[in-house]
């Protein structure tokens, strides 16, 4: 096992924790960027660590399309290869089985996958997968599981299910690098308790350095995905970190902090800035609307990020509708955003006043909605 994950503080299942991995020691709660081929689109490795980025995430099954995993091992890994001295964090090609799901064939052996770049078949196994992460070098490693979208009914939820604990046992087997990587196992189960239950159960038997929840926020409801993280969440080991896969909206990752979780990924921030949309304590801010472009406030007057020191509302607008800078801009101040929220999440835990900061970061979100809702009834 190469990390050590020690709690600092607690409240009832909330925790804010030390985590200690091969290239960096993090705080969780925490947002981990995605970087799918090694890089978060728009911003420079220097500017993460500037907003305080300590994991990102890279994605196996693109960086063994392009630029190849043998070829990074032979540059020294991805870290090297992207100039990140930080963590980083593999995912291991599940994920694709639903994104890709037409260009994908799932058997006991693994997944063979349909090249997006040249269109040759590509057979990823669990054994392949961990090989393939082994030769990245990332400080956590997922396991290769049969993932299925939670809004699928039915025996395939119970196959997926069962054939990500048969998969476990390949990918420890495959694993070479435990002191240096951590391999994480993924619950999968769908929206079923009792699945749910074998396979966290399974998993935990296996003594893993950390476990992962999968499976969700692919459109169930609210309510459904909060009561599967609270389940896991609550039978999963207190002194391993949990990560809910695929999480990025505020409110979630507050509302899983709350369940007990400690990670989160997701591409929202930089997606949604792409489109012209900022993350704002009040819920968004669409800068592509007509009424910035004369707005001379800052996206976020309370953000300390370099873009709402420097910048207006209506000069982004201007970028956002014509130039690649808006994005980027957007883009940085969104993923600042977010690990503020994590900073201000595990510091309110640690200082015990951690039912105040989600109180204050609710109501921010209500009354927005509310004033939103009175002036589209007196327009």
């Amino acid at each position: 096992m190469a990390l050590r994950f020690e709690v600092l503080g607690r409240f009832n299942r909330a925790r804010a924790a030390r985590l200690t991995l091969p290239h960096f020691v993090s705080q969780t709660p925490l947002f981990m960027p995605v970087g799918t081929q090694g890089t978060i689109k728009g911003l420079t490795t220097n500017q993460l660590e500037e907003i305080g980025c300590q994991i990102i995430l890279g994605n196996t099954y693109h960086l063994a399309l392009r630029p190849t995993s043998e070829l990074i091992d032979e540059l020294g890994g991805l870290h090297k290869f992207m100039n990140w001295p930080r963590a980083m964090l593999t995912d291991s090609g599940g994920f694709q089985m639903v994104s890709l799901l037409h260009l994908a064939d799932i058997t006991e052996k693994g997944v063979t996958f349909q090249s997006p770049v040249d269109g040759k078949p590509m057979l990823l196994t669990p054994e392949e997968s961990i090989q393939i992460q082994n030769r990245i070098g990332a400080d956590i490693i997922m396991a290769l599981d049969d993932v299925v979208k939670t809004t699928i009914t039915g025996p395939r939820i119970e196959e997926a299910m069962y054939r990500t604990l048969r998969w476990i046992d390949r990918c420890i087997a495959a694993h070479k690098k435990p002191n240096e990587q951590n391999l994480f196992g993924i619950v999968q189960g769908g929206l079923d308790p009792v699945l749910r239950d074998i396979c966290v159960r399974g998993l935990v038997e296996r003594n893993l350095p950390g476990y992962a929840i999968g499976g969700l926020a692919g459109g169930e409801d609210k309510d459904s995905f909060w009561r599967v993280v609270a389940q896991c969440t609550a039978l999963l080991p207190e002194d391993k970190p949990r990560y809910v896969m695929g999480v990025g909206y505020p409110l979630d990752i507050v509302v899983c902090s709350a369940l007990g979780a400690d990670l989160y990924d997701c591409v929202y921030p930089t997606r949604t800035a792409r489109f012209g949309t900022a993350l704002v304590p009040e819920g968004v801010l669409k800068l592509k609307h007509k009424a910035m472009a004369e707005d001379t406030r800052p996206i976020d007057p309370t953000c300390s990020c370099m873009v709402c020191k420097n910048y207006t509302r209506a000069y982004i607008h201007c970028l956002v509708t014509k130039d690649a800078m808006g994005s980027q801009l957007l883009s940085y101040h969104n993923l600042h955003y977010m690990l503020q929220l994590s900073r201000d999440l595990h510091s309110s835990i640690i200082e015990e006043r951690f039912p105040d900061f989600v109180r204050g970061f609710l109501q921010k979100m209500v009354n927005a909605e509310c004033e939103c809702s009175r002036k589209e009834r007196d327009s």
